[in-house]
């Protein structure tokens, strides 16, 4: 591998500031001819075995055997067998379930799992189908288990921190005509609307409950929010915290989670009481809010680009609304259904409207957050209810990256069964992050690494930890990939291989 390394480095090398053209002719001189090769047999799914051996590590593969009991009869695939086709699919960079087809027509891929076949698409969608409510929900506890297990030897410090579950709704529209549980959304949208549950130190989705699409956002969010923290405990975790927005301030549970231990920080409606009461708390009660990415930057300058999109808009004479600063304050508010007040933190945002080139004058807006914390800052409180936006990033890679979010089947409860079974791809991701071994003597670096796997897009995952070109052999009765190509990230792979092995 560094000897592969160095022969790249010295031909990039001499490709920096630029070089000699070599002829006439365009760089990409290549004209390929095309042969069969009669002995060695490749594929480009090289992660495949690396992902397998994985979910067999961590006892994945066994647990769905034993527990899912969607089957009552193996002919010939078992639980494990229809769960972990859809989720290599999506591993091997497969959008729909008719991609199966292709790693299914595919001899090598096979072999590399040592299959003589696998499901088709037909079949994978039918198993789908086979799933009640019940069913799904015993997968995701079966998922759940794995996963308190893998935080629990993460150690005292993974477990020290604050765990962090957010919850939010998300639409997952369809042009079909015949899907069971299809509604129009508050958009005018014809779907789904299912709710995640995830807990942002890991992005891992704890749990997804596929709805119809007329249903509001906080829907069984309640629930979710109990089995979320149980599980949290379970595994470990002493400080939790609940996060969400307007929909998720739900005040009938806050005197509840509160005697439970558990903090929480909601975002809450800008009712008129609440406008009102923040206004009238004293102007010197205000502070002004500085974010982070200000702080980052005071003091040092960097040249900015023009901003092409506010010079049309003055040119245009439109109406531009400007942010010109935020300040926080709070005070004590007790919701109806609630028997004790909490804190209530007021961001009001100072904006500024103009048409052209007119001020037309100033505007103010508040955003107000819930909270029961009583030693976090103002400030803390809406950073912690702003970074709550990073689920939108985990809901954004679970339709857009992994493709989970959909709706390939014809019934509520089948493409809810695919929502779970297909974000365990995510989840295999999580966790080849989680096991990743750090060692003592570089243990900096290889926890720089596991945030790294842990913060990476699917797609850049799929791309740099699973498309890796391997040719597929037996040999004394093993099954080996030989690796055809070097990779920046193969000593990562390397790694966890290496520990799967002798664990």
């Amino acid at each position: 591998m560094a000897r592969e390394e160095r022969k790249l480095a010295r031909r990039l090398e001499a490709a920096e500031g630029g070089q000699e053209r070599r002829s006439e002719e365009p760089e990409f001189t290549g004209n390929p001819r095309y042969e069969f090769a009669e002995r060695t047999r490749a594929m480009p799914y090289g992660g495949v075995g690396l992902m397998l051996k994985l979910a067999r590590d961590v006892g994945l593969v066994a647990k769905l055997d034993e527990e899912l009991d969607v089957l009552r009869r193996p002919h010939p695939y078992t639980d494990a067998d229809h769960v972990m086709n859809i989720a290599l699919n999506v591993l091997c960079g497969g959008q729909v379930l008719d991609d199966i087809e292709v790693r299914r027509n595919d001899l090598v891929f096979l072999d590399a799992l040592g299959a003589r076949s696998i499901p088709d698409p037909t079949t994978a969608g039918d198993y789908c189908r086979r799933f009640d409510e019940e069913a799904v929900i015993r997968l995701m506890m079966i998922v759940n288990d794995i996963r308190a297990d893998l935080w629990r030897h993460q150690g005292p410090e993974f477990l020290a921190e604050t765990a962090r579950i957010d919850a939010d709704g998300s639409l997952v529209p369809t042009t079909g005509e015949c899907k069971q549980g299809m509604d129009v959304t508050y958009k005018g949208v014809w779907g789904y609307h299912p709710l995640l549950v995830s807990l942002a130190n890991t992005q891992e989705p704890l749990w997804i409950l596929n709805r119809s699409g007329n249903r509001p956002s906080h829907e069984n969010a309640v629930h979710l929010f109990d089995e979320s923290i149980k599980l949290c405990r379970r595994a470990g975790f002493d400080d939790i915290l609940l996060r969400g927005d307007t929909d998720f301030s739900l005040t009938e549970h806050l005197d509840r989670w509160s005697e439970d231990g558990v903090r929480f920080v909601f975002g809450y409606d800008a009712r008129a009481n609440l406008v009102e009461m923040a206004d009238d708390v004293e102007e010197s009660d205000y502070r002004r809010l500085v974010r982070h990415a200000d702080e980052a930057f005071r003091g040092k300058r960097r040249a900015k680009p023009p901003r092409a999109k506010e010079e049309r808009i003055r040119e245009r004479g439109f109406r531009n609304l400007i942010l010109s600063h935020e300040d926080v304050a709070e005070f004590d508010y007790r919701p109806r259904k609630a028997a004790r007040a909490y804190r209530m933190v007021a961001l009001r945002k100072t904006i500024l409207e103009e048409k052209g080139q007119v001020c037309l004058g100033t505007h103010t807006r508040y955003f107000f957050y819930i909270t029961n914390d009583r030693d976090l800052s103002a400030e803390q409180v809406v950073r912690e209810a702003n970074d709550r936006c990073n689920q939108e990033r985990l809901i954004e890679q679970l339709k857009t990256g992994v493709r989970a979010l959909h709706a390939p089947v014809n019934t509520l409860v089948a493409n809810w069964a695919y929502m779970v079974i297909a974000s365990l791809a995510w989840t295999l991701k999580t966790w080849f992050a989680l096991r990743l071994p750090v060692s003592p003597r570089w243990r900096e670096r290889h926890l720089a690494q596991r945030d790294r796997v842990l913060r990476m897009e699917f797609r850049t995952f799929v791309q740099h930890l699973m498309w890796l070109p391997v040719q597929v052999l037996r040999s004394g009765r093993r099954l080996i990939y030989r690796l055809l190509a070097w990779r920046p990230a193969l000593p990562l792979f390397l790694r966890l291989d290496r520990a799967l092995n002798t664990s």
